[in-house]
């Protein structure tokens, strides 16, 4: 692998680590904003905008963007999260030119009233859709719940109220405060010529006007709350539990992520073995959270809703054993070995490479090679995960529950 970067006079960071043997390239822009840097006025504007890049531009329209896509035969999408927004494609190495000239015009939407006024409804319909889905609520209500007061608890769809109230000119504004070239990274995978891609990059995108933009990053309050949503047409009753974890700038992710593993990561987990195994619950995971400038644990559990207290009884007395004791050298390999495969899997394509060294420059502003990364996370020791959750309690949580309970 050959790693590249360079940085255009406006600030746009131009990074590809290049694979002569990959039979195809994909590239992404990543930018730094999502739901934590709105304000309450312009809820969901971030995840709408993100939308608003696919009705065209000023010489594209909406039906010239998506057929240039598929002629090109492209995989791609877009993101939306509470800290980052990222537009995403991957062809073959032949149509690298062309790749690059659609998205970096993309990444410049004209912002057309019409075409604001039918996406407001796409989006208005599209939280309906998510209402409906109770795991998608619970994950969401649950950081609401934890980060109650802070910007990372803000919707990534925003609400009806929010959506319906926006304005083509409040968009407009937010494009301009947050769509800085300095608060964007253009990162490519596999098979390219870097040379020829900054060539273009700088043609399409040098003229991008350069300001400052920031990111306030107040301490997270990490509650310990719980709150009760009773809804009696969730057949399921549905748990989410979080808890403090380490940031994805902190050397203690890789611990973070072998704990959340050894807990609730699999059909190996701890959580499997004592809910889903013996048939007490349906589902129960935890996943390790990072973010910027904090981290959470999070859990979801689903159960009949008459046996979610002996759930939480249980779930609590794992987390407990797991700080009494840590893991056992059996979890710990095999846990390692699972994120491993993970990653390494994950990364044999160049869409997962892309993803992988987009989100390392986002957070850390460096790029680290896979086998570098295999390597801090396979020497973890037992030592440093007992600590990570003993210093990280992970009862000290906040728990949001959907169903037809009005107690847990």
């Amino acid at each position: 692998m050959d790693f590249r970067q360079t940085t255009l006079d406006n600030g746009l960071v131009v990074l590809a680590e290049m694979n002569g043997d990959a039979a195809s390239m994909a590239m992404g822009f990543f930018v730094r904003t999502g739901s934590r840097d709105e304000t309450e006025d312009v809820a969901g504007v971030s995840h709408f905008l993100e939308h608003m890049m696919f009705k065209g531009t000023a010489a594209r329209s909406a039906s010239d963007i998506n057929r240039e896509l598929d002629d090109l035969g492209a995989t791609y999408n877009a993101s939306t999260s509470e800290e980052n927004t990222y537009y995403y494609a991957a062809a073959l190495p032949e149509h690298q030119d062309l790749l690059v000239d659609l998205l970096c015009d993309m990444l410049r939407p004209a912002l057309r009233r019409d075409d604001f006024d039918v996406e407001k409804n796409v989006i208005i319909d599209e939280i309906a859709r998510y209402e409906d889905l109770p795991h998608f609520k619970t994950f969401e209500k649950t950081l609401a719940t934890y980060f109650r007061g802070h910007p990372l608890g803000n919707s990534v769809l925003g609400n009806n109220e929010s959506i319906r109230a926006m304005t083509l000119e409040q968009m407009r504004e937010y494009f301009q405060r947050r769509y800085s070239p300095g608060n964007i990274v253009l990162v490519a995978a596999g098979n390219l010529d870097f040379d020829g891609f900054v060539d273009l990059v700088a043609d399409r995108c040098g003229g991008w006007q350069a300001f400052d933009v920031g990111r306030d990053l107040p301490p997270a309050p990490g509650l310990t709350d719980t709150v009760v949503m009773t809804d009696t047409n969730v057949v399921r009753q549905h748990i989410g539990v979080m808890s403090p974890a380490p940031s994805l700038q902190d050397d203690e992710r890789y611990a973070a992520h072998v704990a959340a593993t050894i807990i609730g990561g699999s059909t190996n987990s701890r959580l499997f073995y004592a809910l889903v195994d013996p048939a007490i619950a349906d589902m129960a995971s935890m996943t390790y959270d990072g973010m910027d400038g904090t981290g959470g644990f999070l859990s979801y559990l689903s159960c009949d809703p008459h046996r979610a207290g002996e759930v939480m009884e249980i779930f609590r007395g794992e987390l407990g054993k797991f700080m009494d004791a840590g893991p056992t050298d059996n979890e710990l390999t095999a846990a390692k070995n699972q994120q491993a495969a993970s990653w390494t899997l994950g990364s044999e394509m160049p869409m997962g490479r892309l993803m992988r060294i987009g989100f390392n420059w986002m957070y850390r502003r460096q790029h680290v090679p896979l086998d570098e990364t295999i390597d801090r996370l396979l020497a973890v020791t037992g030592e440093e995960v007992l600590a990570l959750v003993r210093t990280h309690d992970l009862l000290a949580a906040s728990v949001f529950a959907l169903g037809p309970i009005e107690e847990l």
